[in-house]
């Protein structure tokens, strides 16, 4: 275990180097922070931090860095979320309250993010298998042709063709319209096949191949695995931090557009806690000399998707924590009142 003074050095080491860009040296820190000890004293628990592995000498004869293991400790121990202002605040909510559908909810989520962090911003689309049915619409396009439209709690919008085995009436399709609706409005995703297995023998045998047909598309609909879905914004932040990449941005950028690659880098959506994966922490290797800050979003108490930034581990952690979980709280605000 560090003790109280050391843990106070290296806090002081990371948020220099962080507003600096420069290693960072004993005698910098004796004058910048309030420490209460010689130089000489600093330099004993810089070189102690050394030997633990929280900090590395870039060039013989330079200050130091943090490592890792430094920054985890930080993120862990010694970083509080840095609170948003109230005029950012303010600024965030106009600015997501402008958006019209869902589409534009995450693509001003993502422009946001990035500004705000000055990092680059990612934000998966709500996930259909942890949201609930809002509404099924059915549209008559020819006798034998019906749009399925699916509306989820999140805003999402599904829609599907429907090409039927025989002519559907109107009246058939409206009432199987309201007896669909009111077995699966306001019911989980995985609730809905249950739901409805017994509502074709609610027909007449004449209606019942189309019932049966649409119903069909519906529950494919529910389970298709292409449903997670990404949006990426502020790549361009990176240029920025080239001096951050050991060799070069290239990996980084590689790595971003691979979507199964972010996807596991944001982690489980369903877990809304707020993740900070630091450098090596990150599977991908293209992705070892970044960090990445993500956190769940959601219409309720559960998240449905998650969002979150990657940029280089020499970010600030507190502003990038505090802008994230901002953000993400106003989504799921909107998405609750959409």
């Amino acid at each position: 275990m560090l003790s109280e003074r050391r843990l106070q050095v290296l806090r002081a080491i990371v948020q220099d180097y962080v507003g600096t860009e420069e290693p960072v040296g004993s005698k910098a820190l004796t004058e910048r922070h309030g420490l209460g000890v010689s130089p000489a004293t600093v330099r004993n628990d810089m070189a102690a931090l050394e030997d633990e592995g929280y900090i590395a000498q870039p060039h013989t004869s330079a200050g130091r860095i943090p490592t890792d293991k430094g920054y985890r400790l930080f993120v862990d121990k010694l970083a509080g979320v840095k609170p948003m202002t109230a005029p950012e605040r303010r600024a965030i909510q106009n600015f997501l309250d402008g958006a019209v559908d869902l589409d534009d909810v995450v693509a001003r989520t993502v422009r946001l993010l990035a500004q705000l962090t000055r990092q680059v911003a990612v934000v998966q689309y709500p996930s259909l298998t942890r949201s609930t049915v809002r509404h099924v619409e059915l549209l008559s396009l020819a006798p034998a042709r019906v749009m399925l439209v699916l509306i989820t709690d999140t805003g999402r919008v599904e829609q599907r063709m429907v090409d039927c085995p025989a002519p559907v009436s109107e009246t058939s399709l409206a009432d199987l319209r309201a007896r669909l609706n009111s077995r699966v409005a306001g019911r989980r995703f995985a609730d809905v096949p249950r739901l409805v297995e017994d509502l074709p023998e609610a027909f007449d045998l004449e209606d019942r191949g189309a019932v049966t047909t649409v119903l069909s598309t519906l529950l494919e609909t529910l389970v298709e695995e292409n449903e997670e879905r990404l949006m990426i914004g502020g790549t361009a932040n990176l240029t920025r931090f080239g001096h951050d990449f050991p060799l070069t941005i290239r990996p980084v950028l590689e790595a971003l557009e691979e979507q199964v690659v972010l996807l596991k880098l944001l982690g489980e959506a369903g877990d809304s806690g707020m993740t900070v994966r630091i450098g090596h922490e990150n599977a991908y290797e293209g992705l070892n000399s970044t960090s990445v800050v993500s956190v769940g979003y959601g219409s309720g108490n559960e998240a449905v998707a998650k969002l979150g930034v990657v940029g280089p581990t020499r970010m600030d952690y507190p502003g990038t924590m505090g802008a994230v979980r901002a953000v993400a709280r106003y989504v799921g605000q909107i998405l609750a009142e959409s």
